[in-house]
């Protein structure tokens, strides 16, 4: 099983790469990020890689980061989700805009990827925001330390009111999230909706 490709860029085209490694050229199928981040033909590069066995060989997937790797493998575990459908969410959403759209339950910004409709973006996110609770919740910004742990909102309460206040105001429900968890990371669990709200279009605004 082939998991790192290292060599010189051969050519690309829509969704992949061919990586010429000694001579031999594998064909890589690859997101737009990773296809991004390869530069210009005959340059060096190196793919952490996925292999998938189906009936007519085995098939390659790319990517310029074992986090995106990570995720890949994360949602192909999701029925209806393909290697094709997992590149395309992973082209849309790199993997921490992807942690906090499943963690905020937020299909609308998983529905953006080519392929996805609302039923398969409902799907992925009743599987997988569990998962990804962990990984986004309080994802402190560039250069900005972690606050006190952050609790996640659910169903009630000042945090989710908070989040339905933004969204309700024109923000996605990412975005809310994301900002609301921050805040409550630095104002504490039992601070009051008003003040989560303020903070959170001071720190949206910026």
């Amino acid at each position: 099983m082939i998991a790192k490709l290292k060599g010189l860029l051969d050519s690309t085209g829509d969704g992949f790469a061919v990586i010429d490694v000694n001579g031999v050229g594998y064909l890589v199928a690859c997101s737009n990020r990773t296809l991004s981040r390869l530069g210009g033909i005959g340059q060096a590069v190196a793919l952490d890689v996925e292999t998938q066995w189906r009936e007519d060989g085995p098939h390659l997937y790319g990517f310029a980061e074992k986090t995106e790797r990570d995720w890949f493998k994360i949602l192909i575990n999701v029925q209806g989700v393909g290697g094709k459908v997992a590149l395309a969410v992973l082209g849309t959403l790199p993997p921490d805009q992807l942690a906090q759209a499943l963690a905020a339950q937020d299909k609308t910004a998983l529905s953006r990827a080519p392929g996805v409709g609302p039923k398969l973006a409902a799907r992925i996110v009743a599987e997988l925001k569990d998962k990804a609770g962990g990984i986004a919740l309080g994802m402190p910004k560039s250069g900005e330390a972690m606050g006190a742990p952050v609790i996640l909102p659910g169903e009630g309460g000042p945090l989710a009111d908070a989040v339905s206040a933004l969204t309700n105001l024109g923000y996605g429900r990412t975005e809310a999230f994301a900002a609301v968890a921050r805040i409550q990371g630095k104002l504490g669990e039992d601070a009051e909706i008003g003040d989560i709200v303020k903070a959170a279009l001071k720190e949206l605004s910026k």
